[in-house]
């Protein structure tokens, strides 16, 4: 008669170390990818050039570079793998738009995920011909957005972000729903200019 609760008890057990096992795993890489510079800023004329990934030094590396170079109008998304570090990805994104600076995709640059959302700061933006972007739901490292219910809290923080930018919160929901956390979307043009992302 006690096998039964034991097996339980045993399998309960194994599926909390599993669990915690993965989330400090995800700590780990986080810290890891946050420790050190992952953002490439360059200066050109009243361009900012950025590439790389952003993480959590980038807001810091990102004011520096405005410090000196006030002149700044543009700033150039040439190529964003995404960002480690989601909560300075926003305030990056609201400092961008504090400052009044343009953002703009070159032809055939690609910008993912993180990279997207650094891209609707623009008060003006712009894209080249062939440009991608990629975009994804995101993921605490357990579930996915879309496993939320729409008026979760976890929200939150995102789609505010989203509406504050573009006016509404459509581009949030569709993100969720276009691709998983570990797979990628390639926006359409068609769906690029349906969900407002530019200016012209």
């Amino acid at each position: 008669m006690m096998r039964r609760p034991l097996v339980w008890l045993a399998v309960t057990v194994l599926a909390i170390l599993v669990a915690g096992f993965f989330a400090g795993a995800k700590i780990t890489s986080d810290f890891f990818a946050n420790s050190m510079p992952t953002t490439r800023f360059q200066v050109a004329d009243d361009r900012l050039y950025v590439r790389g990934e952003i993480n959590a030094l980038s807001l810091d590396q990102f004011n520096e570079v405005i410090s000196a170079f006030p002149w700044v109008k543009v700033l150039v998304l040439d190529g964003i793998s995404g960002s480690s570090d989601d909560e300075t990805n926003v305030k990056l994104g609201y400092r961008v738009r504090e400052l009044g600076l343009a953002t703009h995709v070159p032809a055939g640059a690609e910008i993912y995920s993180g990279g997207v959302d650094l891209f609707l700061a623009g008060v003006e933006r712009t894209i080249g011909e062939g440009a991608v972007l990629g975009v994804h739901s995101w993921s605490d490292g357990i579930h996915d957005g879309a496993h939320y219910p729409k008026d979760s809290p976890e929200h939150e923080e995102a789609r505010k972000y989203t509406e504050d930018m573009l006016g509404d919160d459509r581009f949030y929901w569709f993100t969720l729903s276009a691709a998983p956390a570990d797979g990628i979307h390639v926006m359409s043009d068609k769906e690029v200019r349906e969900y407002g992302l530019l200016t012209d």
